[in-house]
């Protein structure tokens, strides 16, 4: 196999900017010369790497899958480079993207418990919902996910492609804001219909709530009044007395214990959730692989957020 370096780097290019048009003007050549060095990239793999037949144009699977280990082949040459030039790459910051609730109320918490096992850690987050997470750790586009587990996704990350630590249990709660007497404004128990603060369709988590009341009555009780992708959009509404919504523990820790806002249910209608680390082992970044080593020489509690 015989591979050009400025291939893979069109390649990268390519799958950035979804238009051959734009990638001939980052690469600094005429687009038909752009076309053709990624036509010699396929030749030299074996394989179609480019769905050509969309707009933009899309990666096929094995593009997809190849575009890992050219982000790799590139970066890695980058580094050796940056090495021989004298230059440090010891502080470079781990690109983390995590679903937005789990970056405002459980990473900071998390990641300074594991600094006092592993040292310094630079890193760059990134907040997105839980699909664009995934997809962008698909694409080798971040080193590093922290995202729920999904025990029932259809399409579960590969173990192998994609290792993982389990970093934390929690659960989603339902509140909402107490009466004068302390007790919930909308009560699951009961008759009465029910304001319901509600994820939006594709929301991981709102997947997690519909499960719960797939076959339970109670649904019928619940009257969605205000839809958001965001656990603290919905706390903030929560707040404002407007309706129920389950939210992760973790985010409403001190105004359950402050009574701004209270249980609407007992524990019967929690839903427990698992927090995961994950990275793609394709990818061998130094810093990555040096926190992967140290991860997996701590107890299993101390990482435990």
């Amino acid at each position: 196999m015989n591979l050009e370096t400025k291939w893979l780097e069109d390649f990268v290019a390519l799958a950035n900017t979804r238009s051959f048009s734009a990638s001939a003007r980052q690469r600094h050549v005429t687009q038909p010369a752009f076309s053709r060095r990624i036509r010699s990239l396929e030749q030299a793999v074996g394989a179609t790497l480019v769905d050509r037949s969309t707009t933009p144009v899309g990666l096929t699977p094995e593009g997809q899958l190849f575009l890992i280990t050219a982000r790799n082949m590139v970066e890695q040459l980058s580094e050796c480079l940056g090495h021989l030039r004298g230059l440090s790459i010891a502080n470079e910051a781990l690109d983390i993207v995590a679903a937005h609730s789990l970056a405002l109320a459980f990473y900071p918490r998390w990641v300074s418990r594991l600094q006092k096992g592993v040292g310094e850690l630079p890193t760059r987050l990134v907040a997105m919902n839980v699909g664009d997470a995934i997809h962008v750790l698909r694409e080798g586009n971040c080193d590093l996910m922290l995202g729920y587990h999904d025990p029932y996704a259809t399409m579960q990350l590969d173990a192998e492609v994609f290792p993982s630590f389990s970093i934390g249990n929690a659960k989603m709660v339902p509140v909402c804001l107490p009466d004068a007497n302390g007790q919930p404004c909308f009560p699951l128990a009961g008759n009465d219909p029910i304001p319901f603060l509600a994820y939006t369709q594709g929301a991981f988590l709102g997947r997690s709530v519909r499960m719960l009341l797939k076959n339970d009555p109670t649904r019928m009780r619940l009257k969605t009044i205000y839809e958001t992708a965001m656990a603290e959009g919905l706390k903030g509404m929560a707040l404002q007395g407007v309706g129920m919504a389950w939210i992760p523990d973790f985010c409403i820790r001190e105004e359950l214990r402050d009574g701004r806002l209270v249980r609407a249910g007992d524990q019967q209608w929690d839903i427990p959730l698992e927090v995961r680390l994950y990275r793609c082992s394709l990818v061998h970044k130094p810093g990555v692989e040096k926190l992967w080593r140290q991860m997996m020489e701590l107890p299993r509690d101390f990482l435990q957020a």
